[in-house]
């Protein structure tokens, strides 16, 4: 309910990646969102709003049909249309979380500017109890198995920093922890044969929005004697759960987690 001083929040939301749309949805905001990005498919009911783009390609007209009076946008990728709209008169908020805890900030951010800072304390306090029950468990296990994360083939290039800390919290070891930092994809570029030289338990990959192909990923030259292609445990992990910054992140820990689990367990 709003009342007479509420004139001014943003009724209308045009959401520029799927994390945004999820987390308007979390805080109770989903009837504000007037146009998502073609990547939205959660919740389900977020699939019947106004497509206005991809990740980076976008329709500043149809965003512009739509009236919005906030555009929610995400990181140095969309800098350029997020300029773009805002030198055509909208109002833009550019979050660029990159760690588990810029997540929850940005999460609380959205809340904040949508008058919804309640529900958005809620949402997070939730998130921040699920991760510390997950790292408790996994800290009673003997070892810690050694994970690689692959967020593309071609080059190879390792998971961002949030990738890194779910794989931690999980129970696992990232074999490239100094890495983490790297903001942007060629920062976390890796080679081959230093993925077999540090000699992975578990291989994970997310090719954000392309298929993954394990079989081409065991077969690669010099990987056949890799401790988890040896044993199998070279796993696909849905990207809208791992690699979207927002409240399906804890999708993929439990996933991770549950795939760290079992190779203990073998």
């Amino acid at each position: 309910m709003y009342g007479k001083s509420d004139v001014s929040l943003p009724r209308r939301i045009v959401c520029l990646t799927a994390e945004h749309v999820e987390i308007c949805y979390a805080l109770g905001a989903g009837d504000r969102v007037v146009g998502v990005p073609g990547t939205a498919d959660r919740p389900p009911e977020a699939r019947d709003k106004p497509r206005v783009g991809g990740f980076t390609s976008f329709r500043v007209d149809r965003i512009l049909g739509l009236e919005p009076d906030l555009i929610l946008a995400f990181s140095d990728l969309q800098a350029d249309v997020s300029a773009e709209l805002i030198r055509a008169g909208m109002t833009v908020l550019c979050t660029n979380q990159r760690s588990m805890d810029e997540i929850l900030q940005a999460i609380s951010i959205v809340g904040a500017c949508s008058a919804l800072a309640g529900p958005a304390i809620d949402l997070v306090q939730d998130m921040r109890d699920e991760i510390r029950q997950v790292r408790e468990y996994s800290s009673m296990w003997p070892r810690r198995p050694r994970v690689y994360f692959e967020e593309w083939p071609d080059p190879l290039v390792t998971g961002i920093r949030w990738v890194s800390e779910v794989i931690e919290i999980a129970g696992g070891r990232d074999i490239f922890p100094e890495l983490r930092e790297g903001r942007t994809a060629r920062e976390r570029t890796v080679s081959a044969d230093e993925v077999a030289r540090r000699d992975p338990d578990i291989i994970l990959a997310s090719w954000c929005g392309k298929p993954v192909d394990l079989v081409a990923i065991a077969a690669r030259p010099g990987w056949q004697g890799v401790s988890a292609v040896k044993s199998g445990r070279v796993h696909e992990v849905d990207g809208a759960d791992i690699l979207c910054p927002g409240p399906s992140v804890l999708v993929g820990l439990r996933r991770i987690h549950e795939l760290v689990q079992s190779s203990l367990e073998a």
